[in-house]
């Protein structure tokens, strides 16, 4: 593009992020923007911010400054570089991010990335902007949809953003400060944005949001839909073969929910359910609102809706006031529930949460003793699940070219990376593939003559 200026995204944490990263590109692109995959000759740096994970704030004021130093470099050069943080981050900390780091020009909150061009346009006159508010209106109605060149770019497989916001209130969480209540895109938009994703060749959608099974999205009956009434909505799209969704909270899977994973084909055999803690204390003291016996019974339903199904969850060591006997209790729910893969984390609190004025703090010493207990017991979990795919054949999303000429890198309907010898013209295609070898975090496999099974893979009891 002649006059084009270069636009480099740098995205933190969630896959929300990851979708706002390409929206914000969407958005920038009809004022001349290209993406970059470098900052190093980039106009424009966006740093989509997350403030889930442990000292997020610290981190973005590093790569401030890394970041600095390339403004520095650009401006030796005669080059204006723009620099903004975005996200949650930028919605949190607002305008003490410009006076701890002068070098930013743009602060953006995570409601308000639709009006990037504007608050640019504003930087490159030479202003310092912050935009933290939460609008009255829908981003989502401002934001330019994504052209077809830069769909196909960004693969056969794609996030889409369907609910935001969370009104649980977990004792250790920012969302709800940072993202708002709970607010769902009505049904046409959604199908319009997958229909042009499956008309460029998307195969793969999987639905995000905060708490994205609390989706109440209007429907084209002007009535709310529910996101088991949405999936069986986009299933019928032409072209689109695999749905998702993540993520989900225990309470909010309803009975129509667990349904649409035994009526819904291609609603993929994997959920990410997390539960953080497997006692009762910690949960109560977490305000998660359900019981490990209700995160069973959950788990019992969706196993009888579904049997092949396998779960993945997130955990929290060391939340205040958690003894060895709660932390037990966790270890028991990871090896009776089996998962296929589990994230877990120390807690560290959150400024603004209830959980960072709570008494009885949890030492870092015996956080990290957790937390590597808890990890080595989730890794078990995982290669048994994955020993079992060993020889079994089930069909493979093909998503890019491997490592070696000839190799081809795909994802098993539970979302393993499975690499193949196979000709390039299969990506974008799914194929039956034998599993013939597993590694630590990837499956091996030949192309089968027969058709792909159902895998069979039930989790450990519950």
């Amino acid at each position: 593009m002649k006059g084009s200026r270069k636009l480099f995204v740098k995205s933190f944490g969630c896959q929300m992020n990851v979708y706002d990263s390409q929206r914000m590109a969407d958005t920038l692109a009809p004022a001349g923007y290209v993406e970059t995959a470098t900052a190093d000759d980039a106009d424009l740096v966006i740093l989509n911010t997350c403030h889930i994970r442990e000292k997020a704030a610290e981190k973005i004021y590093s790569e401030l400054g890394r970041v600095r130093r390339l403004k520095e470099a650009a401006a030796a050069d005669g080059r204006r570089l723009l620099i903004a943080v975005a996200g949650c981050v930028a919605q949190a900390e607002g305008e003490e991010i410009i006076r701890r780091a002068p070098v930013v020009d743009v602060v953006v909150g995570s409601q308000n990335y639709h009006r990037l061009p504007d608050l640019v346009a504003c930087a490159e006159r030479g202003g310092k902007v912050v935009d933290t508010d939460f609008p009255v209106d829908d981003k989502f109605d401002h934001l330019a949809a994504p052209s077809r060149a830069a769909t196909r770019a960004r693969g056969v497989s794609a996030f889409v953003t369907v609910q935001e916001g969370c009104d649980k209130f977990c004792t250790f969480c920012v969302v709800p400060y940072t993202r708002g209540s709970e607010s769902s895109r009505p049904v046409g938009k959604v199908l319009a944005e997958v229909e042009r994703l499956a008309d460029a060749g998307v195969r793969e959608v999987t639905l995000i949001g905060q708490n994205v099974n609390a989706y109440h999205g209007e429907g084209p009956d002007r009535r709310p839909w529910s996101l088991a009434r949405l999936l069986g909505r986009l299933a019928t799209v032409p072209g689109i073969e695999r749905l998702r969704y993540t993520t989900s909270h225990p309470r909010d899977m309803d009975d129509d929910l667990i349904a649409a994973h035994r009526e819904v084909p291609r609603l993929m055999p994997q959920l990410h359910l997390p539960v953080q803690s497997g006692s009762d204390h910690v949960l109560a003291a977490m305000n998660r609102r359900h019981t490990r016996a209700d995160y069973l019974d959950v788990v019992r339903r969706l196993r009888q809706a579904r049997p092949d199904i396998a779960l993945t969850s997130d955990f929290i060591v060391g939340f205040p006031g958690e003894t060895e006997s709660d932390f037990a209790a966790t270890l028991d729910l990871v090896g009776v529930i089996g998962y296929s893969g589990a994230f877990s984390f120390k807690y560290s609190a959150r400024p603004g949460t209830p959980g960072a004025d709570m008494s009885e703090q949890v030492d870092e010493a015996t956080k990290a003793d957790r937390l590597r207990r808890l990890q080595e017991a989730i890794d078990r979990c995982q290669a048994t699940f994955n020993r079992r795919c060993l020889g079994r054949t089930f069909p493979v999303l093909f998503e890019r070219p491997g490592r070696h000429a000839g190799q081809l890198v795909g994802r098993s309907p539970y979302l393993q990376p499975v690499q193949v010898e196979a000709p390039a013209a299969l990506i974008g295609e799914i194929a039956a593939v034998t599993v013939t070898e597993v590694a630590s975090n990837s499956l091996f496999g030949a192309l089968a003559d027969a058709p792909a099974q159902k895998p069979a893979l039930v989790g450990a009891g519950a």
